[in-house]
C-alpha cells in the first residue's frame, strides 16, 4: 500500500459559507460489537464544528430572499453556543452585527469563540435555565428591532435537514443497508429534518431518539405551553440541569414537536451525562474521533442498540460538535496540565530528560 493521495476537491470556494455541509460518515472499528456496523455522522467537519452551522446559514439566507433580514440589521439568538457560534460565523462572512443570550452555566469557550468571531455575548443567570436565555433574546429583538433567528420555532430549521442531511445520508447509504439512525435533540431540527426523509424514502431504517435521563421531557409526557408564534410560555417541569450541553432545553421547542407529532421516531431511550462523557473519551482515545459530550451521548445509545440489534445491521450514530469547546466540562476532569507519574517516569528515563527535571 503506497503513500496516501489527495486530489483536492475540485472546486475553490467562494466563501467559508460554502464549506458548511457535505459531512463524512466515518466507521467505527475498535469499539463497536463486532456483529454489527457502526457510523458517526461527523458534524465537526463543518467550518463552525458543529452540526449547528446548518441552520445558521440557512435561518440568515431564508431570511435574506423573504426580505425579513435587512442589510446590517441586527441579528439575536438564544444558544447554548453551537448555534451562536454558527451564526457569529455566518454574520461575520456577511456583514450582520450579531447579539447572543446565553445562559452562565454552558462553558466559557463558546462564549469566547462567538466573541472571537465578533459577536456580543449577553449572558442570564444559571437559575432561569434556557427559559430565561430565551426571553431575554426575544426582549432584546422586540426593545431594538432586532431580527430574532428563532431556532427554536422556525421552518428553515429542519428544512435544512431535510435539504443537506438527510441528502447526504441517503447518498452515502444508497444501495446499502441502513437499520438505525440515532440522534438526540436540542431545537429538534435534526431529527425533524431527517425523519422526514427518512420515513418517506428509507421507512425501514428505524429512528431512535435520545435525550437525558434526568431530563426526560419527551419520555414525561407533558408538552409545555406556547403562544401564537409557537414560542415556549413557560419552563418544562420535567427539566434538571444535565451535562449534555446543546441537548434539551427546559422546553420542548415547536421544530421538535412536528417529529414527536409526526411519528418521527420509534423508540425514545434516555441515557445518563456520565455515559455521554465516558464514550466521548473512549471515541476520542480508541478511534481518534472528537467530539462533545452530545456525541458521546448520541454514540452511548447508538451501543446500546447494538447490543440487541440483529447480526449484520448498520448503524448511524450523529456526532453534533467538536470536542474542543468542552475543555472547561466535566468531559475534562481529571485530564492533567502537567505531567502525570507515568510520564515524568518516561522523561526520566533517559539522560536528556533527567537534565531537564533538574
Amino acid at each position: 500500500m503506497g503513500i496516501r493521495q489527495t486530489k483536492g476537491r475540485g472546486r475553490r470556494y467562494d466563501s467559508v459559507l460554502e464549506a458548511v455541509g457535505d459531512t463524512p460518515a466515518i466507521r467505527i472499528n475498535r469499539i463497536a460489537p463486532g456483529h454489527v456496523t457502526v457510523y458517526v455522522k461527523f458534524e465537526a467537519f463543518n467550518p463552525g464544528g458543529s452540526v449547528k452551522d446548518r441552520l445558521a446559514l440557512n435561518i440568515i439566507e431564508a431570511a435574506e430572499r423573504e426580505g425579513r433580514l435587512k442589510p446590517g440589521q441586527t441579528v439575536v439568538e438564544a444558544t447554548s453556543g453551537n448555534t451562536g457560534i454558527g451564526l457569529a460565523m455566518v454574520c461575520a462572512a456577511k456583514g450582520y452585527p450579531l447579539v447572543v443570550t446565553m445562559a452562565e452555566s454552558f462553558s466559557v469557550e463558546r462564549r469566547k469563540l462567538m466573541r472571537f468571531l465578533g459577536a456580543k455575548v449577553v449572558l442570564t443567570p444559571k437559575e432561569l435555565k434556557g427559559y430565561g436565555m430565551y426571553t431575554k433574546a426575544k426582549e432584546l429583538a422586540e426593545a431594538n428591532g432586532w431580527f430574532l433567528a428563532s431556532q427554536f420555532e422556525t421552518k428553515d430549521n429542519a428544512d435544512i435537514h431535510e435539504a443537506t442531511t438527510a441528502r447526504e445520508i441517503m447518498a452515502d447509504f444508497e444501495g446499502e443497508r441502513l437499520d438505525y439512525f440515532v440522534s438526540g435533540y436540542g431545537t429538534g431540527g435534526t431529527v425533524a429534518g431527517v425523519g422526514r426523509v427518512l420515513r418517506r424514502e428509507r421507512p425501514e431504517t428505524k429512528i431512535i431518539l435520545t435525550e437525558p435521563a434526568n431530563a426526560a421531557l419527551v419520555g414525561s409526557g407533558y408538552v409545555n405551553t406556547r403562544n401564537a408564534e409557537g414560542q415556549p410560555t413557560e419552563g418544562h417541569p420535567a427539566f434538571n440541569p444535565h451535562p449534555i450541553q446543546g441537548w434539551t432545553p427546559d422546553f420542548i421547542p415547536l421544530v421538535l414537536q412536528e417529529a414527536l407529532d409526526g411519528g418521527y421516531y420509534d423508540e425514545l431511550l434516555p441515557v445518563p451525562g456520565p455515559e455521554g462523557i465516558a464514550w466521548s473519551r473512549r471515541l476520542a482515545a480508541e478511534e481518534g474521533i472528537f467530539t462533545g459530550i452530545s456525541g458521546g451521548a448520541t454514540f452511548a445509545v447508538a451501543m446500546k442498540v447494538a447490543e440487541t440489534a440483529p447480526q449484520g445491521s448498520v448503524i448511524l450514530a450523529m456526532l453534533p460538535d467538536t470536542g474542543e469547546r468542552y475543555l472547561s466540562t466535566p468531559l475534562f476532569e481529571g485530564i492533567a496540565e502537567g505531567m502525570t507519574e507515568e510520564e515524568q517516569a518516561l522523561s526520566a528515563s533517559t539522560p536528556y530528560g533527567q537534565m531537564a527535571a533538574v
